[in-house]
């Protein structure tokens, strides 16, 4: 019996470290075509991504816009869940995977048959 509270008291140290690990897109992140710096940051229950600078605008991106997602961890490093978007008003399915150096977003529509991957990259 004293051998299971040795045992026991051994992994709870592990289980603390492993669910710490999880991944967190919190930060400021620059896209892959250099053409937008967001922040992604925490909104109420949900993370939301702001637009702090947008370099082409001719897609009706501005700064200030906000996608607002709400994740739920899938693995220490993916994310996944629901991005609202109230400036058109359109709901995606999101997956976050959240590297050392990177992030990727995988944004989907259409019951999932239209989607599209973004990587992006810490600002400096």
């Amino acid at each position: 019996m004293k051998a299971r509270y040795v045992l026991l008291a051994a992994l709870l140290p592990v289980a603390s470290a492993h669910a710490s690990q999880e991944a967190d897109p919190r930060g400021i992140w620059m896209r892959e075509d250099g053409n937008a710096r967001v922040k992604i940051a925490p909104c109420g229950k949900a993370m939301c991504a702001t637009n702090l600078w947008i370099g082409d605008t001719s897609k009706g991106e501005e700064v200030g816009d906000k996608l607002i997602m709400t994740l739920t961890p899938q693995s220490p490093t993916t994310l996944a869940g629901e991005a609202y978007d109230p400036k058109r008003d359109m709901r995606y399915a999101i997956k976050v995977t959240v590297g050392k150096n990177s992030l990727i977003t995988r944004g989907c529509i259409v019951a999932g048959m239209l989607c599209k991957n973004v990587s992006w990259t810490p600002a400096r």
